[in-house]
Parts: structure tokens; sequence; C-alpha cells
């Protein structure tokens, strides 16, 4: 799969989108393959802070469940609410269904921490 080169990612697998200074944000195809199928997502409420590097939800698979690390600090803006009942958007779709949460940043420069499509794909294949 290839990875969406208008992206930015974390070394935990998260990928952000800037939409117009808002933040969308989920797990990468790389991720959702090496857990498995997914079977159940956690995620924070409307209104709940995250902050960078922090534990913001889980996902559980059929294997394991793993935390899911806020890639920005910021306020949660919008809940994608189709994972409760789909979890499965998460293997089928990570880039455009399984989005997680939409964050409001509160320090836009900490996107520039974060890794390019090319310099994720090089971490992945080491």
């Amino acid at each position: 799969m290839d990875t969406p080169k208008e992206l930015r990612y974390s070394k935990e697998h998260e990928w952000v989108k800037d939409e117009n200074g808002n933040l969308r944000i989920g797990i990468t195809y790389f991720a959702q393959s090496e857990l498995g199928d997914i079977v159940f997502v956690e995620l924070p409420e409307e209104g709940d802070d995250i902050t960078v590097g922090e534990s913001f939800g889980s996902v559980e698979s059929v294997k394991t469940v793993s935390e899911l690390y806020a890639p920005v600090s910021g306020k949660v803006v919008e809940v994608n609410e189709e994972l409760e009942d789909n979890p499965e958007y998460v293997n089928e779709s990570p880039y455009e269904q399984a989005w997680m949460i939409v964050v409001e940043p509160t320090d836009a420069s900490e996107l520039d921490a974060l890794m390019s499509a090319e310099d994720y794909d090089k971490m992945t294949q080491e």
C-alpha cells in the first residue's frame, strides 16, 4: 500500500492530515497490518484535551490491545463515531473511513516534528 504523501506521520504509527488548521488523525496501513483484525476502538470524547506523546485511546485486535499516542497536542473537536459499530474500517480503509479524531492543535509547530511519507516508509522498512 502506498503511504499517502500529503500526510505527516509519528514514530508510533499515527498519521496526521492538516485540514485548514484542524488536524485529522488515524493509524497507518502499516500499523493496522501489524495488529491484525481490529475488533474494538476506544476513543476520547469531543472536548477532551490530548497531549503529544500521551495515550488518547486504544485499538483492540484479535492479537492484542495497542495504545494510540497523540502525535500533537490539542482539543478534540470531532470523533469518528462510525468506528464504534464498524471497527473493521481500521483494516479496510485506514486513511479514509477509519480516521479517529479531529483536533484543534494548541501548537501548530508540533507538526514539524512529524515525519514525511518518505521518512515513515524508511522507518517501517528497517
